[in-house]
């Protein structure tokens, strides 16, 4: 059986950093159109005691849905003998998976160049040009939205602490004139995560990078966050106190799957 540590990985993995790939389908073409009109399942999973644990991606004519769980019967599928070695492999690390699918080389090639996208979330991938900039800060801010309260979820005793303390709380991030935002809110130890910005109630906390360029050293721990604030590359409207716990913990998700 896997550790707590290694299952909240894995569950960070296949709730948070699997489904930025729909992100790479919407925003890079040559991607969108490899798989237009695609109509199959790709399944990752990992053996964890008596059960598989799992998450797999559904494409309808070309349109991509991650669904959490384990398929039936898949035309692709991904099998790892334990959790841990399903995080190695999702994070750049060395693990080799048992393959269903070799029959269908084409979907398979597609399906693998998919996951080598998600690459580009990895703390050494430094891209140059900005629409790559652009599209590594924003599957960043929607991955990361997601693993606070994945983090949360999964129990981790420091955020469940936090969390618990706190009333009706929405947690903002965005950076402009990209048109990128994503939010935690929080909630008497409850978190949900979600994409743009929150309408309902002023955010606790916001904070604003100015530009692509500005978040992604922050996001890839290039500079501390008093630092980043200092230089402008993001301002925290509300409680800078909230805004570095937060980012404190976005460090340990970092350090937990990488």
């Amino acid at each position: 059986m896997a550790t707590e540590r290694d299952l909240l990985a894995s569950q960070i993995i296949l709730k948070a950093v699997l489904p930025v790939a729909k992100v790479v389908i919407e925003e890079v073409p040559a991607m969108k159109k490899k798989f237009q009109g695609v109509n199959a399942t790709f399944q990752i999973q990992a053996k964890n005691g008596d059960e598989n644990i799992g998450a797999y991606f559904k494409f309808t004519d070309g349109e991509l849905e991650i669904v959490q769980g384990v398929h039936g019967n898949p035309d692709i599928r991904f099998a790892f003998g334990k959790p841990e070695s399903m995080v190695a492999f999702l994070t750049g690390g060395i693990a080799l998976p048992k393959i269903k699918g070799l029959g269908k080389p084409g979907l398979l090639m597609k399906c693998v160049g998919l996951l080598l996208s998600l690459t580009i979330l990895l703390p050494n991938k430094r891209p140059k040009k900005y629409d790559q900039v652009r599209l590594k800060v924003k599957m960043v801010m929607y991955m990361i939205t997601t693993a606070l309260s994945q983090y949360n979820k999964g129990g981790d005793p420091e955020m469940v602490r936090w969390t618990t303390k706190q009333p009706d709380r929405i947690y903002q991030m965005s950076c402009e004139p990209e048109g990128i935002a994503a939010y935690v809110r929080v909630k008497a130890g409850k978190t949900k995560a979600g994409r743009g910005y929150y309408k309902r109630k002023h955010p606790f906390v916001h904070m604003k990078f100015h530009g692509a360029q500005g978040a992604l050293p922050v996001f890839m721990n290039d500079v501390e966050f008093v630092e980043a604030v200092a230089k402008g590359y993001v301002t925290v409207e509300g409680a800078p106190e909230y805004a570095m716990h937060l980012n404190n913990h976005m460090q340990q998700i970092q350090a937990l799957i990488t």
